[in-house]
């Protein structure tokens, strides 16, 4: 007897001994699982944006560090009551399975505990992307014991715990808690009820209790028992208990938040397929500016929808940081409603000029209150017109801009160089701009070339930084970012390497200037610019908000397409930059496509909504101070009557002095210029006036009353007397009444118009009532096709004299 108990103690010894072997010779898998993951985007707070199903038809999202309390507890108290405190296999829990299987005559128990079941699912998920069955037998029941305490040893009891909520089914194609949350309650995991954790914790053991119309009494029966077990516990009170057992069993799933689908859709394009193919991305949304600006989009969408108008899209971002915040895509319609207009390109109407006018500013080419020429233009064929059809004559750059006249854009473009100005959009971030220059020419400044919304926005979050930031040396322009930044790790001690950032990253992590990239405009240039732009005139409501004290500023630009096919409005502020796309992403143009009527309102409530904050500072080390001409705002010239005091850049080149104010001799009534006439003792007067070209001049003196022209010179041979006009018109005669000639082939012919000017060289301008048809050298006719009615023919010369001729077209008896 004695003997035999050394032999027994050594063959425990051995058989213990064995089983640490086979422990430890069983690897676990690594990893435990990797089934594929729905892709879920969620914002800079945590929540869920939005989700796709799975690439094998699951919804199934990756483990997350920690699990529901509630969740836990229903859980442990329903599946493992001991998890805390076993090793892996529950000795206690073996027997009794044992003992039941045993008077029952069959298997009614396993007595697995949730490591064991963990590593079941591990198993059975390897078998099946093997396309293997899963296999119930006494040694597969060895092996998951074995394995499930090798896996207490390699993870903490939170660990997998988390394993098996992440991986454990709920029904359907419903895998994991966290979907099997959205998928059954419509919220996290986080935001479970008592009730809906007890109701979850009772499916993995049964997932198909969870059908709509079956099960349903079962259902509430095994939730109810968990429930009073967790009363019995302690673990809930009477009352919750109570409030528990009334809550309704989930119904149909529930479908998933959906509040960015393009961007999530944005992102697994750019991504699919690589390393990095993203399951959980973490995003600098913010989920509550993301929900409202969907709903505004969508709603003024539905009214845009009345006239044909069915999409659109804006994006808002921090501006200093660039950090996307709401990222619309497309507004929910029965057109294209999948397109990510956001990213694409798009004719860009004139929503560039401001790009043009800093970098005019900088080159010395202007200034805020310079004038420039709006008057009829034709470059070649390129015959540029104002969106509301007429013309100033004069107009300050910075008004111009304000009111985003065209043909001041266009004359400026031509001055400052289309491949120039193409250049410098490609260098602040237009990516879309890949024709040759010459291929774009002026139109580039009015919707010749395509830009992006996600570009767009860069470029104004960049003039704004340059402005907020005088001190930066390099470029503030770089496109926008929805990741966040990772943290930065420590500085290295010196001597060592520097490290480089997480793989999958290093491009899409944060959006940051270019190293080593100077600064496109000086910041005095930016500042004014935007200055420029907080005095456009605002739509409905906001159209007065000068009027009232702290009224919020805005630096807003806006652009209409060619055609009305693309409808922009973009504003930025020191806190926010939003840019906003209306139209129809298949192209087509509606005359109720107009930035004033849509975009421009959509882009105001939004900032409603935000908040503008604070105006940007004044970089007063940037800009000097220039005395300029009151009347044309150059600087100011000896001639010039009165000045004042504007801000330009410091370190811009200077514009040459006031070119229209000049000196002039009057006779002693002050109405004529007086000749100038040797010996002669009659008394004259010297005066400053400011002069506009004939041609700028005719239409300047019809917006400004206040505007003296010249007085006529006059002749030598009558001093005092009025000189003779230099002009005349052979044909029509006053007063005529004509017909416009017919062509052979029996179309409308033209009428031909000739004059004559005393100067051989004189440059005539031709206006037919409000259209302006061209100018002549030399050879003064002009031809044209008046329609039936009196018509008004209005000739100007360089020096501002005028001659007018009124007349009547007569329509013909086949014309009715």
């Amino acid at each position: 007897m004695e003997r035999a108990r050394p032999r027994f103690r050594r063959r425990l010894y051995i058989a213990g001994f064995g089983t640490l072997l086979l422990i430890f010779a069983l690897s676990l898998p690594g990893p435990l699982f990797s089934p594929p993951y729905s892709p879920a985007l969620y914002s800079r707070e945590g929540e869920l944006l939005g989700a796709r199903v799975a690439a094998d038809g699951q919804w199934r999202f990756p483990p997350g560090p920690q699990v529901n309390g509630k969740f836990a507890a229903a859980l442990l108290e329903y599946e493992d009551r001991r998890f805390k405190y076993h090793p892996g296999v529950d000795p206690i829990a073996v027997c009794r399975a044992l003992l039941q299987n045993l008077r029952a005559g069959g298997i009614v128990s396993g007595g697995s505990t949730l490591t064991m079941q963990t590593i079941r699912l591990s198993r059975q998920s390897s078998r099946r992307k093997a396309g293997l069955p899963a296999r119930r037998t006494l040694l597969e029941k060895a092996v998951e014991a074995a394995l499930a305490l090798r896996l207490e040893i390699a993870l903490s009891k939170d660990e997998i715990l988390a394993l098996y909520a992440a991986h454990a089914p709920f029904g359907g194609n419903v895998v994991g808690l966290e979907a099997a949350s959205w998928r059954w309650f419509g919220r996290s995991a986080e935001d479970l009820s008592w009730a809906e954790a007890a109701t979850l914790a009772v499916l993995p053991n049964s997932p198909s209790l969870v059908h709509p119309g079956r099960n349903r009494a079962l259902l509430r029966e095994k939730r109810d028992a968990l429930l009073d077990r967790l009363r019995r516990r302690g673990r809930i009170d009477e009352e919750t208990l109570l409030l528990a057992r009334a809550e309704a069993l989930p119904a149909e799933p529930l479908p998933l938040p959906q509040l960015a689908p393009h961007l999530l859709s944005r992102i697994l394009g750019e991504q699919a397929g690589g390393p990095d193919a993203p399951s959980r991305i973490d995003t600098t949304l913010d989920r509550a500016m993301q929900e409202q600006a969907d709903r505004v989009m969508n709603r003024w969408a539905r009214r845009f929808a009345e006239n044909g108008v069915m999409n659109g899209a804006c994006l808002v971002m921090d501006t200093r940081s660039g950090e996307v915040r709401a990222y619309i895509g497309n507004v929910r319609s029965p057109e294209a409603a999948d397109v990510d207009i956001i990213v694409s390109p798009r004719s860009s109407g004139s929503i560039l000029k401001p790009f043009l006018f800093a970098a005019m500013l900088d080159s010395g080419d202007i200034l805020p209150a310079s004038l420039v020429s709006d008057i009829p233009t034709r470059v070649g064929s390129y015959s540029p017109e104002n969106i509301t059809r007429n013309y100033l004559g004069a107009v300050p750059a910075a008004s111009a801009l304000a009111r985003s006249l065209n043909i001041p854009a266009v004359r400026a473009l031509r001055r400052y160089g289309v491949g120039r100005f193409a250049r410098l959009l490609r260098a602040l971030g237009a990516s879309t701009l890949f024709r040759p220059d010459d291929e774009y020419g002026l139109p580039l400044i009015l919707g010749g070339a395509e830009v992006t919304l996600w570009d767009l926005a860069g470029l104004y979050a960049g003039l704004a930084r340059t402005s907020l930031l005088p001190f930066a040396r390099e470029t503030q322009f770089f496109p926008p970012a929805f990741y966040p930044q990772p943290p930065q790790p420590p500085p290295a001690p010196a001597g060592t390497p520097e490290t480089g950032r997480a793989p999958g990253r290093q491009a899409v992590s944060r959006a940051e200037p270019p190293p080593g990239q100077p600064r496109p405009y000086s910041p005095g240039a930016a500042w004014l610019t935007l200055e420029a732009l907080a005095f456009g005139t605002r739509p409905g409501e906001d159209a007065a908000w000068q009027e009232y004290a702290g009224a919020r500023r805005i630096a807003w630009k806006t652009g209409t397409s060619f055609g009305y096919r693309d409808t922009w409005a973009v504003g930025v502020t020191p806190r926010w930059t939003i840019a906003v796309w209306i139209g129809n992403a298949s192209g087509e143009g509606r005359p109720e496509l107009r930035s004033a009527v849509t975009a421009s309102p959509v882009l105001f409530e939004l900032f409603s909504a935000f908040g503008a904050g604070e105006w940007f500072p004044r970089p007063d080390t940037e800009l000097g101070t220039v005395e300029i001409c009151a009347a044309s705002g150059f600087p100011a010239g000896p001639d010039c009557e009165k000045t004042a005091e504007a801000a330009a850049p410091r370190r811009s080149p200077a514009l040459p002095p006031c070119p229209y104010c000049r000196t002039i001799t009057l006779n002693e009534a002050g109405d004529r210029q007086a000749l100038a006439e040797a010996g002669s003792s009659r008394p004259l007067v010297q005066k400053k006036w400011f002069v506009l070209p004939p041609a700028e001049e005719w239409y300047y003196r019809r917006w400004n009353l206040d505007y003296r022209p010249l007085p006529p010179p006059e002749t030598a041979e009558s001093p005092g007397k009025p000189a003779s006009p230099p002009l005349a018109l052979f044909n029509p005669e006053e007063g005529s009444q004509i017909y416009v000639p017919i062509e052979l082939d029996g179309s409308p012919g033209r009428v031909l118009f000739a004059a004559a000017h005393r100067e051989n060289a004189a440059r005539v301008h031709w206006h037919l009532d409000e259209t302006y048809l061209g100018y002549t050298e030399f050879f003064h006719e002009m031809e044209s096709r008046p329609s039936p009615g009196p018509h008004t023919l209005t000739l100007v010369d360089m020096a501002g004299n005028t001659l007018t001729r009124r007349f009547e077209v007569l329509a013909r008896a086949d014309e009715g």
